[in-house]
């Protein structure tokens, strides 16, 4: 097969998304904004939960995505791994909205390039330096459709061929989809067991106890303070770190890898700068940097995670989104008799386990989808 080499400008489009206004981000909405953040290193969509970003204003009909559609990351963000040049493929319609940071692509000429085929295109290490070499910012990188459309590729010239080698890829794709539907499953089935049992008050042998405002007989009410300290994370730029086994945890979630842990796990993360109130848990050694406090593996369990993911943390700082330690350490937080807190230990910590071994198997999917596909599309392997 003949592979010819192409200026993506000759291929594609690229429409900048729209300038959203901040006053119309909500917690919970129709439409979910989707930023560089929703965007894996290694590319596909990444969703962040309970922590989504909504809007409530007007939306212009066309910056509304509809299942398919591919949108190219056109600026890095601070302090996590380079994405920018990489895509990620819209799952469903009617859902999802695009900020100026993001390019919506569409073909000029699809006898010529096929779009499952040029996704895994736009998340090769050979177009996506090209991108970066051509970029503006020191500290944050940012390109443009025109500089995009600069990039020279090789494509197959046989739709055929481009069909082929996108089949493959993508069936480790779905793989890792099947699992991460899966994942969150389970994390939906724990989220609602601490709601049933720790909001609604409806646990176990409920109906024999005494409930004063708010606070169960037995129970005790208290600040977050008083249970656990937040800790600071350790700065560490993205050009700083070393690919390891040891995940980067930002406000946003894991912003890469690193060779050395910086806390022993397992923890718990909370956004400090720019997600804020963002929580995560990490059941391995993990390094979190600035913009988020810790709770070593001393302090740390699944009911205090979940506890802390109902936990509804402000911004302290109008100009640069930040929660204040004292602030969050007075939040006063509902702590169970010792047996229930055992039992919710017991029922959610099997789910968590499973959730770890699915992450494992998709940490090992990914690698090895991430070893063909240079060579698929190079053209070493030959399909």
């Amino acid at each position: 097969m003949s592979w010819r080499a192409v200026r993506l400008g000759e291929l594609i489009d690229i429409k900048h998304g729209f300038a959203f206004k901040s006053k119309y981000f909500t917690d919970e909405g129709k439409y979910i904004l989707l930023t560089p953040g929703n965007c894996h290193e290694t590319g596909g969509l990444k969703l962040k939960g309970d922590k989504e970003k909504y809007y409530s204003g007007e939306v212009p009909a066309d910056f509304l995505l509809a299942a398919g559609d591919l949108l190219v990351v056109m600026t890095d963000l601070v302090n996590t791994a380079p994405i920018l040049g990489g895509a990620f493929i819209i799952p469903e319609d009617d859902r999802f909205l695009h900020n100026q940071r993001l390019g919506l692509i569409s073909l000029k000429d699809t006898s010529r390039i096929q779009k499952a085929f040029l996704y895994y295109l736009l998340n090769t290490k050979g177009y996506r330096a090209q991108v970066r070499g051509s970029a503006s910012g020191a500290t944050v990188r940012h390109t443009s459709p025109d500089r995009i459309k600069q990039c020279v590729v090789r494509v197959p010239n046989s739709l055929d061929e481009q069909s082929r080698i996108a089949s493959i890829l993508s069936a480790y794709d779905d793989l890792i989809e099947n699992n991460r539907r899966r994942i969150q499953l389970l994390e939906q089935a724990a989220r609602l067991l601490y709601k049933e049992w720790f909001v609604h008050l409806r646990f176990p042998g409920h109906e024999h106890v005494t409930i004063t405002d708010g606070v169960p007989e037995g129970w005790e009410k208290k600040p977050l303070g008083e249970h656990v300290t937040l800790k600071y994370g350790k700065a560490l730029k993205a050009d700083s770190r070393v690919d390891g086994s040891y995940p980067v945890y930002g406000s946003s979630g894991i912003v890469g890898t690193h060779e050395k842990p910086f806390v022993k796990g397992p923890g718990i993360i909370v956004g400090r700068k720019g997600n804020v109130g963002s929580v995560y848990w990490s059941s391995c050694d993990f390094y979190p940097i600035d913009t988020v406090y810790f709770i070593d593996a001393d302090s740390s369990d699944f009911y205090l995670y979940h506890a802390l993911a109902h936990m509804h943390f402000i911004s302290t700082d109008v100009a640069v989104p930040g929660l204040n330690r004292d602030f969050a350490h007075s939040r006063n937080l509902l702590f169970p008799p010792e047996i229930l807190h055992r039992e919710f230990l017991d029922a959610v910590s099997p789910m968590h386990q499973q959730m770890d071994k699915l992450n494992q198997a998709n940490e090992k999917l990914r690698a090895a989808r991430d070893l063909l596909l240079p060579r698929l599309m190079n053209g070493e392997i030959t399909v």
